[in-house]
């Protein structure tokens, strides 16, 4: 592996989401990348220019490092893990059952460093893991191979699916975690080329950081979707009370727009993670407790609705536009759309969804390849993905389609007066 500069050699463990981003933007930086997993296929696919998930602006970013020869993929274990000497962890950490995290990825990954180990390493932690995770996995690496030095960094990530790529090019931060001299050199030459703000602190803030983040978004999610509920009640319109809170600079705008609730990989997770890290401590993080039952009503409410206004959901004829947990990315996990399907069929609708990137496996509604099929013949249609597509919709022509003109608008992105005149019955959350 050759050297260009003051670039550095990294390898990257795991191929996944956050792997495969992390590992493109560093060879935007100017580094030389390593992709290593063990699924075959993956690596294939990678090889030859394919991702196996979608994120505007990443395959580009693929052709072109593989073309410059930046960035190789591997399942070779050994020579991978020698020829590096910074090493990141980007494996999955799924829930458990009890809402912590599965660290049995990060673990494995762990041993297979100690293993194949030959000279000094910096082992980082890109991985989103529980606080005290960079003490155990320096323990399993001990554990295979006590003799070579190594120091384990925490340094967690913060990208947002849909932008992934714009958020690692200009982070807000770069959070190091490490009480090491010599890991904290490594990381700043890595880094080098970041003008974000640097925070250099233990592995366990950098851990807690990471979770606290992403529980403090949740909250003003659920805290906005909380208050439109109110607005429901009040007559009052909700975006009116958020721009007018979120001017307030100590507040800010962002993840104030009330809607169908939060998904994907990170917050749903990390939520219960926080909450069950606070309680092995002896502690109670209601304040926690609430967002996440908040959240799990969301979709419920909405539905509610959906059942008051068009007077019952059996036998009625339904579109969901929108399946991805937000628009920009093929994620569907604790997307409020599954929720929402699996009510609606349970209630004896009829379903026919549509989304412009997710293919869905469910033998009981009908996926539709065109947005005019999904709506054709329906007694409403429910927006749950905010989708360009469907903000550009030609809402008059939906119009001239649908059985019954509703329109319930789970994200409060659509133009109310202009569904008005065209005739629709509009519904947002919190919208008079």
């Amino acid at each position: 592996m050759g050297s260009r500069g003051s670039n550095v050699n990294v390898l990257v463990i795991g191929t996944g989401y956050v792997g495969t981003t992390t590992g493109l933007v560093l060879c935007e930086k100017g580094h030389i990348v390593t992709g290593l997993d063990i699924d075959d296929k993956k690596v294939e696919a990678l090889s030859a220019g394919r991702l196996h998930f979608y994120e505007k602006g990443l395959p580009e970013l693929l052709k072109k490092h593989l073309t410059e020869k930046n960035i190789s993929f591997t399942t070779d274990v050994k020579t991978a893990i020698e020829q590096n000497d910074l090493i990141f962890i980007c494996v999955g950490t799924p829930k458990n059952e009890d809402g912590s995290a599965n660290l049995n990825a990060v673990y494995s990954v762990a041993k297979m460093i100690g293993t194949y180990m030959n000279k000094y390493k910096v082992v980082i932690n890109k991985s989103t893991v529980p606080v005290g995770t960079a003490s155990k996995v320096t323990t399993v690496i001990e554990a295979e191979n006590g003799k070579v030095p190594f120091d384990v960094v925490s340094n967690p990530e913060f990208l947002r699916e849909g932008s992934a790529v714009y958020d690692a090019l200009h982070p807000d931060r770069v959070v190091i975690g490490s009480s090491s001299k010599k890991a904290l050199e490594m990381m700043r030459q890595l880094y080098a080329a970041e003008n974000s703000p640097f925070i250099e602190t233990t592995p366990s803030a950098a851990e807690l950081i990471k979770y606290a983040s992403n529980s403090f978004l949740a909250l003003k999610i659920s805290f906005i979707n909380q208050l439109a509920r109110l607005c429901d009640n009040m007559q009052v319109d909700i975006d009116e009370i958020s721009k007018g809170i979120g001017l307030d600079h100590r507040i800010g705008p962002h993840f104030l727009k009330a809607g169908i609730g939060y998904g994907g990989s990170c917050f749903p997770k990390d939520v219960s993670a926080l909450i069950t890290i606070a309680k092995a401590e002896g502690m109670d993080l209601s304040i926690l407790e609430e967002v996440k039952a908040i959240n799990q009503s969301q979709p419920f409410y909405f539905l509610e609705k959906v059942e008051k206004v068009i007077g019952g959901l059996d036998n009625k004829s339904i579109a969901v536009l929108g399946l991805a947990f937000k628009p920009g990315t093929d994620d569907t996990r604790e997307s409020p759309s599954l929720v929402i399907l699996d009510e609606l069929t349970s209630k004896g609708c009829s379903v026919k969804v549509h989304d412009p990137i997710v293919t869905l496996s469910n033998p009981y509604v009908k996926q539709c390849k065109d947005v005019l099929d999904a709506v054709a013949g329906v007694d409403a249609v429910l927006l749950i993905t905010d989708w360009e597509e469907y903000l550009k919709l030609d809402w008059e022509k939906v119009k001239s389609t649908v059985k019954q003109p509703y329109v319930f608008d789970g994200r409060n992105v659509l133009n109310k007066q202009e569904l008005v005149k065209f005739g629709f019955n509009y519904e947002g959350i919190g919208k008079p």
